[in-house]
């Protein structure tokens, strides 16, 4: 067989007929063979960090919404608004009332509810518009939250900048936003029949859940960023208590969200005393005795309390404890927040109790709950190290 016919079988230039294209096939296997065995290719890596950084900026920037929306929450809680619009329309809910009739329309449903028959009968349309406003807000930033998570998700998705093990993690945020919307108006409908409120146990819910989705993508956030792996011994010491402190914020978070519910900040305003007392009587009145954890007004405030003294007293040990194991800067600096900012939460938390709980500090209060939370997430992350730059993470 002539090999004129047939250049790219050449005996001594192989199949690819020349020395560039054997090199360029054995450069592909080379380049298969590190990807295999989790090293990647200068491009590829590069490719990856660049996506990495703006999947991680994007999720930083929802992060500082669900942080908005936690205050707005608050806001709407305080001024009493949450019950002001007695439906729920995902999608016609969107376009406030237009009209001086479409008012009347909104007020009208409003007089049907007991908060109005007990509260608020006789509140004027002016009145009215106040309270339809805010949650009016607090509804529409939940939508522009969803918004803005599925629509760079899908953005990123459709570009290939979603690494495969990725996927499932943020579809898992999406479902879980997806869920909030629900317990939201959940706990909006616990007050519109027999009582004159929500629900405490269903705020809550709401509150932690909301907290949850947080936590999720900022400890996301925080490993897609090229992050200093952790020593063993940082590891061994400082995970536990680091983990120990997370776990206390989320309950003392949810304890917040029962007295908040009860509107028990505005019972006991003094401190450090309660009732007159280091431990009040009363803490147990309602039978069953469990009760007394979800719906006696003292028990819900001291139990919250108790929590903070606590946790001011593990997270300063973390604080102490990560400056004793580790040298690397930008653990210590979280370490000192974790620390410092509990510390702070404690001092508006107080403020909000003695000053029977006024709309500014208590939303800085509830606002940086969210903070603290963030701070002991990156403690956490720092801990665990950045997401590997493989295939699987």
């Amino acid at each position: 067989m002539p090999t004129c016919c047939y250049p790219y079988i050449s005996a001594t230039k192989g199949f690819f007929g020349n020395a560039t294209g054997r090199g360029w096939f054995m450069n592909v296997i080379a380049d298969s063979a590190k990807e295999s065995t989790g090293q990647l290719i200068p491009a590829r890596r590069q490719r990856i960090q660049q996506s990495r950084a703006m999947i991680r900026w994007w999720l930083y920037v929802v992060c500082a919404l669900i942080l908005a929306m936690v205050v707005v929450g608050g806001a709407t809680r305080l001024t009493e608004s949450g019950l002001s619009i007695t439906e729920w329309k995902p999608i016609h809910g969107v376009i406030p009332p237009l009209s001086e009739a479409e008012w009347e329309e909104e007020l009208e449903k409003y007089r049907q509810i007991p908060e109005y028959q007990l509260i608020n009968k006789g509140m004027s349309l002016e009145e009215f518009k106040f309270i339809f406003w805010w949650e009016w807000g607090h509804r529409l930033l939940g939508r522009f939250i969803g918004v803005a998570f599925f629509v760079p998700m899908v953005a990123f998705w459709a570009a290939g900048r979603i690494e495969p093990w990725l996927k499932p993690r943020l579809l898992l945020g999406l479902a879980l936003g997806g869920l909030q919307g629900f317990v939201g108006w959940w706990m909006v409908a616990s007050g519109l029949v027999e009582r004159v409120d929500v629900s405490q146990y269903r705020l809550a819910v709401h509150l932690t859940l909301a907290l949850i989705i947080f936590a999720y993508l900022f400890w996301i956030a925080r490993r897609l960023t090229p992050l200093s792996q952790p020593t063993e011994t940082e590891t061994a010491r400082l995970s536990g208590l680091s983990k120990l402190v997370f776990a206390f914020v989320f309950l003392q978070m949810f304890l917040g969200g029962l007295v908040a519910g009860l509107n028990a900040g505005l019972t006991f305003n003094t401190w450090p005393l309660m009732d007159g007392q280091v431990i009040p009587k009363g803490l147990f009145v309602m039978d069953p005795i469990w009760l007394n954890f979800f719906e006696n007004v003292m028990t819900v405030q001291f139990q919250h309390r108790v929590t903070a003294y606590i946790l001011v007293f593990i997270g300063l040990a973390l604080t102490v404890a990560t400056f004793r194991v580790s040298s690397r800067p930008a653990l210590r600096r979280a370490g000192a927040h974790v620390g410092g900012f509990i510390l702070l939460q404690a001092i508006f938390g107080i403020l909000t109790l003695i000053w029977q709980v006024p709309l500014s500090i208590a939303l800085v209060h509830q606002g940086f709950a969210v903070i603290v939370l963030a701070a002991i997430v990156d403690h956490m992350a720092l801990l665990k190290g950045p997401y590997p730059l493989q295939s699987k993470a």
